[in-house]
C-alpha cells in the first residue's frame, strides 16, 4: 500500500476505520469517510491533497490548526503534569479560570470545568436546578445543545428523536426567527409569546431559561434586537435563571468575545467549549455569576467529572486565550466577518435558490429555497432527506473545499486567523457548488 509524504498509510486507516469505529451520525455500511493526515492554519491534509477548512471543522477550531503556542504548552504542560483528581487543583486550570473571568460578560466568576458543551450544559441545568430548587427548564424548539440525556431533551431538532423519552420539566418555545417566523423581527411579540408560556408553566416552577444567542446549527438565527435583553427584563422579573449556550459562539466566533456581547445582555450562567481551546484537547464548562457562586459556598455542588480540569485542556486553554489576545484575532474576527458577509450577501444576486444569508463575524449561514416568494424549504428542515447537503458538500470537496452543509442550510465559519485571499477561495468555491441548487430549485433534480 502506498505510503503518504508523512508515511500514514491511507488505506489502512480507512479499512480499519470502516470494520472497528462507529462513525457519528451515520449509518455504517456504505461510508468512506475522509482520511485526514495532518492539518496546519486554515487547512486540511489527505495525504498530498489540501482541503480549505471553511467551517472550523464543527466550528470548533476557531485558532485553526496546529497554532504553535498552543501546541507547545501543550508539550510542556505534558512534560510535568497530565492529570490530577478534581478533588486538587493545578496551575493550568486556575490561570483559566481567571482569565475566562477576565473576558466573560458581567460579573460571571466562578467555573466548573467538563469535557465539551454537552456537559457544560448538563451541568448548566444542575446548576440552576440546585439554586433555585425549581425544576423546569425553558428552551428554543430551533436549538441544539448536545447529546446526553438532558442535553439533547433541550435540544429542538431530529437529533433528540432517537433518544426519547428525555428528561421531565423541558419545555420549548418558539424562536423569534426575522426570516420565517410567526414573529418576524418583532421582538416584542417573541417575548411575549414566552412570557405566556412562563404564565402557562408556572414562574414558580421554572429553573431557567437556557438558549444559544444565536442559534447553530439548527439554522443560524440571528434574533431581534430586543429579544436577549427583554429575556433578561423576564427571568428577572420571575427570578428564573438565564443561561447562555456560547459552545458555539463563544470565544470571537461573532466578531466579539462572546455573542451575548452584541446586545449588552448578561446571563447568570454561560456554558462553553470549542473555541475555548480550538479543540486541540477536549474542554468545556459553565461560569457562573457571583450571586450563584455564593449560593454554592455553604451549599454542596452535586457534580462533577473524572477530567474535570484536566491539566492538558486547561494549558490549551490558556494559551488559546493568550493568542486570541496578542493576534487580535476577535477583532479580525469582525473585519473579515464583515468582508465575508459581503461576499456571501453577493452571491444572493446570483443564485436564485438563496433565500437569506444571515451571520455575524465569521459566524454565516446560507438557506435555500425553491422559491423566495413561498419561501418553501430547498430541503426540509427535520426532513427525511440529506440528498442536497450531501450533493453541495460533494461538489465543494471536489474544489477542496470543506463547508458544514445540512438540509437547506450552508454553515460558513472560517477559523479566526483567515485572510482575505483564503475567504475568496472558500466564496468562489460555495458560488460554483450553487449551481447545484439553483438546478434543484428549477428543476426538482441533482443532476
Amino acid at each position: 500500500m502506498a505510503l503518504t509524504q508523512d508515511r500514514t498509510d491511507v488505506a489502512k486507516v480507512l479499512a480499519d476505520t470502516q470494520k472497528h469505529v462507529l462513525v457519528n451520525w451515520s449509518a455504517q455500511g456504505n461510508i468512506s469517510p475522509l482520511v485526514i493526515t495532518g492539518a496546519d492554519g486554515v487547512w486540511l491534509h489527505s495525504g498530498d491533497r489540501r482541503i480549505l477548512d471553511f467551517s472550523s471543522e464543527l466550528v470548533n477550531s476557531n485558532l485553526g490548526h496546529g497554532h504553535p503556542r498552543v501546541v507547545r504548552a501543550i508539550q510542556e504542560q505534558a512534560a510535568i503534569l497530565n492529570y490530577v483528581t478534581p478533588a486538587f487543583t493545578t496551575e493550568a486550570q486556575a490561570t483559566l479560570a481567571r482569565k475566562l473571568a477576565d473576558v466573560a460578560p458581567g460579573d460571571l466568576t466562578k467555573t466548573i470545568f467538563t469535557t465539551g458543551g454537552t456537559e457544560a450544559n448538563e451541568n448548566a441545568i444542575k446548576l440552576a436546578r440546585l439554586y433555585t430548587g425549581r425544576h423546569k427548564i425553558l428552551t428554543q424548539w430551533r436549538s441544539f445543545h448536545g447529546q446526553t440525556q438532558g442535553a439533547m431533551t433541550l435540544g429542538g431538532d431530529n437529533r433528540r428523536w432517537a433518544n426519547e423519552p428525555g428528561i421531565t420539566g423541558v419545555v420549548h418555545f418558539l424562536n423569534p426567527d426575522p426570516y420565517r417566523s410567526v414573529f418576524g423581527s418583532d421582538a416584542r411579540k417573541a417575548l411575549a409569546h414566552v412570557e405566556e408560556v412562563i404564565w402557562y408553566e408556572g414562574p414558580q416552577y421554572i429553573a431557567a431559561i437556557l438558549l444559544e444567542p444565536i442559534v447553530g446549527t439548527s439554522g443560524l438565527l440571528v434574533p431581534p434586537d430586543g429579544f436577549l435583553q427583554g429575556l433578561r427584563t423576564l427571568c428577572d422579573t420571575y427570578g428564573i435563571v438565564l443561561v447562555f449556550d456560547e459552545v458555539m459562539t463563544g470565544f470571537g466566533r461573532t466578531g466579539k468575545w462572546f455573542a451575548s456581547e452584541h446586545w449588552n445582555t448578561v446571563p447568570d450562567i454561560m456554558t462553553f467549549a470549542k473555541g475555548v481551546n480550538s479543540g486541540y484537547v477536549p474542554l468545556g464548562g459553565a461560569i457562573v455569576n457571583e450571586k450563584i457562586a455564593k449560593h454554592f459556598d455553604d451549599n454542596v455542588y452535586w457534580g462533577g467529572l473524572t477530567y474535570s480540569g484536566h491539566a492538558l485542556a486547561c494549558a490549551a486553554g490558556v494559551a488559546t486565550i493568550e493568542a486570541y489576545e496578542s493576534e487580535d484575532l476577535i477583532g479580525n474576527s469582525a473585519r473579515m466577518g464583515e468582508l465575508l458577509g459581503r461576499q456571501l450577501n453577493a452571491l444572493a444576486a446570483k443564485h436564485p435558490s438563496i433565500g437569506d444569508v444571515r451571520g455575524r463575524g465569521l459566524f454565516w449561514g446560507i438557506e435555500l429555497v425553491k422559491d423566495r416568494g413561498t419561501k418553501e424549504m430547498l430541503e426540509q428542515w427535520n426532513g427525511p432527506s440529506s440528498a442536497l447537503a450531501n450533493a453541495l458538500k460533494g461538489e465543494l470537496m471536489k474544489r477542496n473545499v470543506y463547508v458544514f452543509c445540512r438540509w437547506n442550510m450552508l454553515f460558513v465559519a472560517p477559523p479566526l486567523i483567515v485572510d482575505e485571499e483564503e475567504l475568496r477561495i472558500g466564496v468562489k468555491a460555495i458560488d460554483e457548488a450553487l449551481e447545484v441548487a439553483d438546478r434543484f430549485a428549477a428543476t426538482g433534480k441533482l443532476a
